[in-house]
């Protein structure tokens, strides 16, 4: 564990020798449930530094927290075949991770992409999860978010600083994020650039934008309720952000409705995805895991 960042960084091989990485927080043998957090489409690990800080150093309760870098993200190697940042070989790869860290259930926190990882990792091996929460994202997804995510993602302009870049993200969701002040404009540009051979670079693989570029956002995007429900079994707790684009008012109270055991909270001032390191944010993750430990005993 590094003294300075709080957490191990963990390499494993995915199936077809990318190598995949993931922050590894608190015990690594710790009786309290563990946690794995899955980051949104072009985000990484880094998005939930405070929160995974805050749960694996809670002193009543610490417990192993993982979060990942998806395959052509962070710090994971990028693919050669951009088709490969698919679902389907990144729940591959998240399956490949839990079996080398030596995980069998957990709570999962998914963002966006993560989410929809989420619920399919509840049709592919439910007996994994025992609790879930779904951080701006449900079945049904507005396609408004998707265009705009469309519109930047590989297409953002290369900052000379954080500070530049900090500003770059303010014009681009000052109006999903209004409450944000200077100090967390700068921490999301750190989350979005890296540096590289001493100039910024966006901190995933450019050619993520191609698997955007490839969906059809004419055609009415397919509804996930069937695997939604696949999570009915255990606590859940779903997050959207008040200004959000991506998940609708009404898909999240439907998912309050139809899970038998669904908390829902709307997140005043926050768009696309809620930040989830405020200390009320922690404290109605650590509810839901809890509850979910609680119901696993």
């Amino acid at each position: 564990m590094s003294a300075d960042t709080g957490f191990r960084s963990f390499f494993i091989s995915a199936r077809d020798g990318l190598k995949l990485h993931a922050r590894d927080y608190g015990p690594l043998a710790s009786p309290s449930m563990p946690v794995i957090c899955l980051p949104g489409f072009a985000r990484t690990a880094a998005d939930f530094h405070e929160l995974a800080l805050a749960l694996a150093q809670d002193e009543a309760k610490s417990r192993r927290v993982l979060a990942l870098d998806y395959r052509g993200r962070g710090r994971s190697d990028y693919d050669k075949t951009w088709a490969n940042y698919d679902i389907r070989i990144e729940l591959d790869d998240l399956l490949q991770v839990l079996t080398a860290a030596g995980i069998e259930q957990a709570v999962f926190i998914g963002t966006s992409r993560g989410g929809l990882l989420t619920m399919a990792l509840a049709a592919a091996r439910p007996a994994l999860i025992k609790g879930a929460v779904l951080n701006d994202v449900g079945p049904v997804i507005d396609a408004r978010g998707l265009l705009r995510i469309r519109g930047y993602v590989g297409k953002l302009p290369m900052p000379r600083s954080f500070t530049e870049g900090a500003e770059i993200l303010k014009r681009l969701s000052d109006q999903q994020f209004p409450l944000f002040d200077d100090a967390a404009w700068e921490m999301m540009a750190r989350r979005t650039w890296t540096e590289r051979d001493g100039r910024l670079v966006p901190d995933y693989d450019p050619n993520l934008m191609k698997v955007l570029e490839a969906l059809d956002l004419e055609v009415p995007l397919p509804e996930l309720w069937s695997y939604f429900d696949g999570l009915n079994a255990v606590p859940l707790l779903a997050i959207r952000g008040a200004n959000s684009d991506l998940l609708a008012e009404k898909t999240l109270q439907e998912m309050g409705e139809r899970h038998p055991d669904c908390e829902i909270f709307v997140a005043p001032g926050q768009g696309h995805a809620p930040l989830l390191g405020s200390r009320d944010m922690v404290r109605r993750v650590g509810k839901l895991i809890s509850r979910a430990e609680k119901r696993a005993a």
